[in-house]
């Protein structure tokens, strides 16, 4: 609004100052014009009364004043031909400028008489001629000035209608101002005064204790941004409340059932008393036993250690035996490879004949005894690896038997380990029930010291049961009124 009212005012100062400048220069140069107007009557005047006068000393008068005016009127004619620039001005000065030549002319033709001596024909000139150029000429400069002053009226009418425009302008601008202040307003009371009393409403409504006030910010200015804020703080009120509302229902409930596992607790404990009683008399029945059993264990101990005794004697006889068992194994095996070399010279012996029968038939005759003795050697070799065979049969099937008795004596040399390892094991376990027994004994002692601690005990759980169930009885009240508090607000 101040920009548009600015550029109003610049532009009503603009046109009044066109219009007060257009009517200056119009009554500026009617001044002038009328200044030469009256000039020039006046040297037209001095110049028509020179012409006519007899007496030269007139004459001269009236020259030397026209010669001092001449420079002034010329001034005004240049002033004027300066400032007057539109067309039709000019083409009245160009006619003015002719209409002074011939007014010049008659009035140089009306001197020359004169000062012939001719006053007729001056008289003449001046009233024929002259006379007429003058009017002529005045009368152009009239319509000069004529002209100068319409104008002057039409820029004073036109200033006048501008001021009138002008005025209408400033009214309309004003009632436009005026509305675009009023909507300017409206817009105000819509953007800040709405949003403010909903911030009100809402913060009356949460000091109410309603938080289901629904919020919806349609903006993002300030109060957009307060309302936002507000939503904000009304869902997180919301959830506070809510769970606040939820922990005082569950401390309620925790309250209600404490209270309840307390009085359960104290006829627990009187119960539990009457238990350690009873633990009491067993314990004692139970601390004989443990001593018969201690006595029993360590007779078993020593019986245990008998038999392990023995049980290890037997072992190392079976070990002994396995040891033998093993040596057999070993020199059948020994056997085994001494057969095997046997054989393989037997089978290079076989061998031997055979080349040897070979090169004896080549001999011929001469070989003839050759091949008998090869022959000989052949069935010697043959025989050889037969009984070699033979031979290996029954070291193998002996070697069997020995590894099947090496197996049979190693499987009671480990049974005879196991049987000495679980005796072992049964002697251990004995002396760890003894020992364990003894323990026991020791713990039954403890317990019993035990006992009468736990009896102290549970007198005091018992004093402090009371106390729990006075607290807890102290937070049910307090959750109750918290439970009150919060029911305040509307969710």
């Amino acid at each position: 609004m101040l920009v548009v009212g600015s550029l109003t005012l610049w532009r009503n100062d603009r046109i009044a100052s066109e219009a007060t400048a257009a009517t200056d220069d119009a009554q500026d140069l009617i001044r002038k014009s009328v200044q030469w107007q009256g000039m020039t009557q006046t040297a037209v005047a001095r110049s028509m009364a020179s012409a006519i006068s007899s007496d030269p000393a007139v004459g001269e008068l009236f020259k030397a004043n026209i010669a001092n005016d001449a420079p002034e009127v010329a001034k005004l004619r240049e002033q004027i031909a300066a400032q007057a620039q539109r067309p039709e001005d000019q083409a009245k000065l160009k006619e003015i400028v002719g209409l002074g030549q011939a007014l010049l002319a008659a009035s140089k033709k009306a001197r020359e008489a004169g000062a012939a001596g001719d006053w007729s024909a001056t008289s003449r000139i001046v009233q024929n001629e002259y006379a007429p150029a003058v009017k002529l000429y005045l009368d152009a400069i009239g319509q000069f000035v004529a002209m100068q002053e319409a104008r002057a009226a039409t820029a004073r009418e036109a200033a006048a209608a501008a001021r009138a425009s002008l005025r209408w302008q400033a009214a309309i601008g004003a009632l436009v101002i005026a509305a675009v202040g009023l909507f300017t307003a409206w817009l105000l009371i819509r953007a800040i005064v709405q949003p403010m009393a909903q911030a009100v409403r809402v913060a009356e409504a949460v000091a109410g204790g309603d938080l289901r006030s629904d919020i919806q910010p349609d903006s993002r200015d300030e109060t957009g941004q307060l309302l936002g804020a507000l939503q904000r703080m009304n869902q997180s009120l919301t959830g506070i409340v809510g769970q606040v509302r939820l922990s005082s229902d569950s401390i309620a409930t925790g309250t209600g059932e404490i209270a309840t596992g307390n009085a359960d607790l104290s006829q627990r404990t009187e119960q539990q008393a009457a238990n350690l009683e009873q633990t009491a008399a067993s314990m004692e029945q139970l601390t004989a036993t443990v001593k018969q059993n201690a006595e029993t264990a360590r007779t078993a101990t020593q019986l245990a250690q008998t038999a392990s005794t023995v049980a290890a004697e037997g072992g190392q006889a079976v070990q002994e035996v396995v040891a033998v068992m093993r040596q057999i194994d070993e020199s059948s095996r020994r056997i085994t490879d001494i057969i095997g070399t046997i054989d393989g010279i037997a089978f290079q012996t076989n061998i031997l004949a055979l080349n040897a029968a070979v090169e004896a038939a080549r001999a011929g005759e001469q070989g003839r005894g050759f091949a008998v003795v090869a022959s000989e050697v052949r069935a010697l070799a043959q025989r050889s690896a037969a009984a070699a065979k033979e031979i290996k049969g029954l070291i193998g099937d002996s070697g069997a038997r020995v590894e099947a008795g090496s197996r049979l004596a190693g499987s009671a040399g480990e049974t005879m380990g196991q049987i000495v390892e679980q005796v072992k094991r049964v002697s251990d376990l004995i002396a760890e029930i003894s020992a364990a027994s003894a323990e026991q004994s020791q713990g039954i002692d403890q317990i019993g010291d035990a006992i009468a601690q736990l009896d102290q005990v549970t007198q005091q759980n018992a004093a402090l049961v009371e106390e729990s169930a006075a607290a807890a009885e102290s937070l049910k009240q307090q959750a109750t009124q918290l439970h009150q508090a919060v029911a305040v607000f509307r969710l």
